[in-house]
């Protein structure tokens, strides 16, 4: 079979199978003869055929804008209790997004497998080994949270909605089915049923970002109610006791041991669940982007890097980061029992002060490595890789958007604390500690970018054929030097002579093919990727579980009042704490290029 110049994706992705695909000899060889041609990249489509794609494209794009819409307008609306919308509303139309998906995966997987044709190439960019390594992670945890989910709201059965049960399990099948389903379908590059794809992975990741916005409000205002308590008035407390809790704590008391311990296990848990949300939504919409798509064939370092982690370097990033991580656990641990001690009002002041001086020798440390990483970019060889890459470009995109989240309540709190009259030793720490956040989050997105947008080293990728094994040299004869043992075993002088050329003849090939030592270059980025990658895990772990100063530190609360400021938290911080986990998959990659 012969492509035809300008035929679009869609055609040569057999548009005509289906679920009962028929004729699987005839597909086999249409198969085989595409995959033939598969290496040389089809011409570009006519300007018509292009639109239409496009207009596919659009199509899934207003379907997830007006889904995504209406979770979220149910979502908000049920978390406050003078609007007529309760959580069970909420959890009926997730039950039914999640119900859905999970069809949708089913008829994919099983489309995918009986079309022979379906997948004309794998995007080895996309879905990386660690990526959806800690996608499982997060996918455990998440069950787990289902099963204490389950468990608290079975505590008192009889006066919820079967919904609130109904949706933790319907959530732990839809868990798993879609892990499974990004675990082998991640890099797929489908070509059949373009349209319905794109609009299954749309629904797919709108579910997801759902998800996570049910996810976010829940923990959001346990996190405000738990960190406001003391502050807050009477009629304060009773309001935010209702927010996101009405069913709950109007007809239903969790009064026994064992349901106050599932309670607090599956809102301990719930940053892993919200994590894996994202990293879904960001898996997801890379196999949107790859639906139709034709692979370059330049050269996919990745996957012959991966297994060279923690190889040639100092072990000096990896030592100060395992510092920063092990100070950061005990500080968070300490940090909880004294702001949560009613005690002595001082302790909440040492809490703070030592959780300022943490984060701001931490970030001072990370600030100064990223400076030194970019720096060293300056004098680097290597060049930019320009090939189109969608992975890569969610990547940046996900890191300059999420850090807009930190550094909304960074200038909302240097603006505070400039403006309000009290200036003690901890608003100053805050203010150091804003600032050094903002410069952070700057250099440390310059660095990463930088990184992910260069080639691989060349020693790294030399066998891609047989004359790029000799490091350049073209004038070696590869014949000349190769090893061949003699027909006959007649004359053994001349069969010991052959054999000592070609002792001398393999030390040269060995000499000609050996990778070159790294440079220091390529170990300071390797130490300065992995120490980032540490530091990152502990700015993670610290305001996911707990540690939030914003709502201790009473100079933002007494400035912007006690419906401002929470709600500015509520919804910028969930964005600064996915930037740090995406962070650490950056860095990774980062430091398995360099």
């Amino acid at each position: 079979m012969t492509e035809e110049p300008g035929r679009k994706d869609s055609e040569l992705g057999h548009p005509h199978c289906s679920m009962g695909c028929g004729h699987k000899d005839d597909k086999a060889s249409l198969a085989s003869s595409q995959t033939a041609s598969f290496s040389h990249q089809p011409p570009s489509t006519p300007a018509s055929k292009e639109v239409w794609k496009k207009g596919g494209r659009m199509f899934s794009i207003l379907l997830a804008v007006h889904l995504a819409l209406l979770a979220c307008t149910l979502v908000s609306s049920g978390a406050f209790e003078k609007i007529a919308v309760h959580d069970y509303d909420v959890f009926f139309l997730l039950t039914v997004m999640m119900l859905i998906v999970i069809i949708w995966i089913i008829f994919y997987l099983a489309g995918t497998s009986r079309c022979p044709g379906a997948i004309l190439g794998k995007d080895s960019h996309a879905g990386p080994i660690w990526l959806r390594g800690g996608l499982i992670l997060f996918a455990i945890f998440s069950l787990v949270m289902d099963v204490f989910k389950i468990g608290y709201y079975s505590s008192f059965y009889s006066c919820l909605s079967a919904i609130k049960i109904i949706y933790p399990i319907v959530q732990a099948i839809f868990v798993v089915v879609q892990t499974y389903f990004l675990w082998v379908s991640a890099k797929d590059c489908i070509h059949v049923h373009l349209n319905v794809t794109r609009c299954g992975l749309m629904l797919t990741l709108t579910t997801n970002l759902a998800v996570w916005m049910s996810a976010v409000t829940d923990e959001s205002v346990h996190k405000a109610h738990s960190k406001l308590k003391k502050n807050m008035t009477e009629e304060i407390f009773r309001w935010l006791l209702k927010v996101g809790m009405r069913s709950s704590s109007e007809e239903c008391n969790c009064n026994s041991q064992i349901c106050q311990i599932f309670k607090n296990g599956y809102f301990w848990l719930y940053p892993f669940n919200i994590e894996y949300s994202l990293f879904a939504s960001a898996m997801v919409y890379v196999m949107w982007k790859n639906v139709g798509r034709f692979i370059d064939h330049h050269s996919h370092h990745i996957q012959r890097l991966k297994f060279r982690l923690f190889r040639r370097t100092f072990f000096v990033g990896i030592m100060l980061g395992l510092i920063i991580l092990v100070s950061g656990l005990g500080v968070l641990i300490l940090y909880e029992v004294q702001v949560n001690s009613r005690t002595e009002s001082s302790k909440k002041s040492q809490a703070l002060t030592m959780y300022y001086i943490f984060n701001i020798v931490c970030l001072s440390l990370m600030s100064l490595v990223c400076i030194g990483g970019s720096v060293i970019y300056r004098f680097d060889k290597r060049d930019m890789d320009r090939h189109k890459n969608p992975t890569r470009t969610l990547d940046v995109a996900l890191l300059m958007g999420a850090a807009l989240g930190q550094y909304a309540i960074s200038y909302y709190s240097i603006v505070a604390i400039v403006a309000s009259t009290p200036r003690d030793t901890i608003s100053a720490l805050n203010l150091t500690y804003a600032l050094l956040m903002i410069a952070q989050h700057t250099f440390q997105n310059v660095f990463i970018i930088e990184g992910l947008h260069r080639q691989p080293p060349k020693e790294d990728y030399k066998h891609e054929s047989h004359q790029k094994d000799l490091c350049g040299l073209t004038f070696v004869n590869i014949n000349a030097v190769s090893l061949r043992v003699p027909d006959t075993g007649s004359a053994l002088a001349a069969g010991a002579a052959s054999g000592t050329e070609a002792m001398h003849a393999s030390d040269l090939v060995r000499s000609l093919t050996a990778p070159k030592k790294m440079n220091w270059r390529r170990k300071f980025l390797r130490e300065i990727s992995m120490f980032l990658l540490l530091s990152n895990i502990i700015l993670w772990i610290m305001p996911a579980f707990g540690a939030r100063p914003q709502f201790d530190n009473d100079t933002e609360l007494n400035f912007y009042g006690d419906s401002m400021w929470p709600a500015i938290v509520d919804i910028c911080l969930p964005f600064g704490i996915f930037y740090r986990m995406h962070a650490v998959a950056s860095l990774l990659e980062v430091y398995i290029m360099s």
